[in-house]
């Protein structure tokens, strides 16, 4: 019987076939939307079924419980081979194209009668797309990188799916009896933006009964492997994790070997070797044979080594240890840090819930500022304000503020797009009566390098911009960043004290570490967002803090942490 991953994907082909077909576009979000809440139901779709409340399901009408019957019960859908018929399978992989759309597929698809991505690029290596209607040599180059980039995408896990299932997984086997301590460990603990499998590790004396939990976890398809100290699981969605089990006084040991990185652990190897130790994931050994060292804490791990306990997320080699040995480690952001959130969505635009919704809930976690950026005009998919429906916004917010007294304060903002002709949405003289303003590229990303980091500075140079909000506008997995001369946007930056923002929905995590330390580095102000458009995107914050450490800044080096005060005098200087 189809899981729910099996049932999703069928929908997502189905939407993509039928904009290729052209079928009209609320058809088309009707079948996205069946598959997006498929993936997030708590349960499996074939439960409510054999309920026979499959239109229970979010986004679930009629058509779509039809469809979700038939699937269930024959495995296959009528309506999809018809479908395949009108418009080949093969054509949807190449919306994962970047920069290849659904009209620019049909009509190649139907000019040159070609179905395989491999006919695609022999056809723009051979020249063949350059006379059809818009289309020219950039084109062809522009589909030959997107293919390319296509193929370097490595089908690692997005952190934003991988943590909060690993902390399922942990749920559980704490209530095992036995266990002491269950941790996360691998690239996961390290917070990078992507993972591959899921690496788990447990201390514990009992390890027939950790195993036992493991296997027999929800959603579990395969047992791949089942031994005394270690297992490994596929899930119905494909993900694989591994549990290993470890005595409580060798957990220490275990878990800073596991988490890694090789490299960062390298560095440990021979500074141990250095106080004639040999350090493995089961103890320090001494090298002249005796005896051995039994950590239980990685904190005792580096105290060995005469090191404090080096945050997971900085122990990718990037002089993490030189600064352990020198005392310079920094003090990390936190999330208790966060005062104010600057990239929030409301029913104005495309977000879930009215603004007093959205401030109560930010008040609720503690925030004291919030900042409504709704988007501008020009992108119209989000329901974009033109500058009338701000003069009825800006009415709206005193009015919230009057309710919400000073529990919160409510900016007034907008997530303005930097078009693709470089130019923003609003002129400056509309900008200048905004509280604050959040600058973005969201089309026009595979633009010419030299085009598109052009955009990005013009923005940052106009006096009126506070923040360049997700600056390459990646999607993780499946969409790159533009291809920005990132050097000569953070020397703009720092020239004009904009703040570069990370964006915390796991999907972006834009700016990504690397780049944020960089920022650091030349003094640029970051900013970090939810872009919220409902009440639980609030809780993603974690992933941006996760970033913003991996970046090793602290609370000095993020706006959001100051004070209400504080910030509105940054926001004043620069001429709000």
């Amino acid at each position: 019987m189809m899981n729910n991953r099996q049932l999703a994907d069928t929908f997502t082909l189905i939407a993509n076939l039928s904009e290729i077909k052209g079928e009209v576009i609320y058809v088309i979000l009707a079948y996205r939307k069946a598959s997006e809440n498929l993936m997030t139901l708590g349960r499996e779709a074939s439960e409510y079924w054999k309920e026979g409340k499959l239109r229970e399901i979010p986004g679930v009408g009629k058509a779509i419980a039809e469809k979700i019957d038939e699937l269930l019960t024959t495995g296959k859908l009528e309506f999809l081979e018809k479908l395949k018929q009108d418009v080949p399978a093969s054509l949807a992989d190449w919306l994962q194209v970047p920069g290849l759309g659904p009209k620019k597929i049909a009509l190649i698809w139907k000019t040159l009668n070609i179905t395989a991505l491999s006919e695609l690029e022999t056809a723009a290596k051979n020249g063949q797309l350059r006379g059809l209607p818009g289309m020219g040599a950039k084109s062809e180059s522009a589909i030959l990188e997107g293919i390319a980039s296509l193929a370097r995408r490595s089908g690692r896990i997005p952190l934003g799916r991988a943590y909060p299932l690993a902390r399922e997984i942990i749920a559980t086997l704490k209530r095992v009896k036995g266990v002491v301590e269950v941790e996360p460990a691998g690239s996961l603990r390290r917070m990078r933006s992507t993972v591959g499998d899921l690496d788990i590790l447990v201390a514990s004396k009992d390890s027939a009964a950790v195993m036992e939990a493991f296997v027999n976890l929800p959603g579990v398809s395969r047992v791949l492997g089942k031994g005394e100290t270690k297992a490994s699981i596929e899930f119905t969605d494909g993900v694989r994790a591994q549990v290993w089990v470890h005595p409580p006084e060798k957990f220490g040991t275990a878990l800073q070997y596991a988490t890694g990185s090789k490299d960062h652990n390298v560095q440990l190897r021979q500074i141990a070797l250095a106080k004639g130790l040999s350090l493995s994931e089961h103890s320090f050994a001494r090298v002249d044979g005796k005896g051995e060292i039994f950590c239980s804490t990685e904190e005792e791990v580096y105290k060995t080594l005469g090191l404090p306990w080096i945050p997971p997320e900085l122990r990718e080699d990037h002089g993490e240890v030189a600064a352990a040995k020198a005392n310079k480690l920094p003090k990390l952001i936190e999330i208790k840090d966060i005062k104010a959130d600057l990239q929030t969505h409301s029913t104005w635009s495309d977000g879930k819930l009215s603004m007093l919704e959205m401030a109560q809930a930010a008040a609720r976690r503690g925030l004291k500022v919030i900042a409504f950026t709704d988007h501008s005009a020009s992108l119209g998919v989000t329901g974009g304000l033109k500058m009338e429906d701000h003069k009825k916004q800006a009415a709206e917010i005193k009015k919230t503020q009057t309710q919400l007294g000073d529990k919160i304060l409510v900016l007034h903002a907008s997530e303005v797009e930097i078009k693709a002709d470089g130019t923003l949405d609003y002129p400056d003289e509309f900008l200048a009566t905004l509280d604050l303003v959040v600058a973005s590229m969201h089309t026009g990303l595979r633009q010419p390098r030299e085009k598109v980091t052009q955009r990005t500075i013009n923005a940052i140079r106009n006096p009126h911009v506070d923040i360049i909000g997700h600056p390459t506008g990646r999607l993780i997995p499946d969409r790159e960043g533009a291809d920005l001369d990132m050097e000569a946007v953070l020397n703009a930056a720092a020239e004009t004290g904009v703040a570069l923002e990370i964006n915390a929905h796991p999907s972006r995590l834009d700016l990504d570490d690397m780049y944020a330390r960089r920022a650091k580095e030349l003094g640029i102000p970051i900013s970090i967002n939810t872009d919220s458009h409902s009440e639980e995107d609030f809780d993603m914050l974690f992933y941006g803090v996760a970033t913003a450490r991996r970046a090793w800044l602290t609370k000095e080096d993020v706006i959001n942490t100051w004070s209400t005060k504080k910030l509105l005098h940054w926001l004043k200087e620069r001429g709000k």
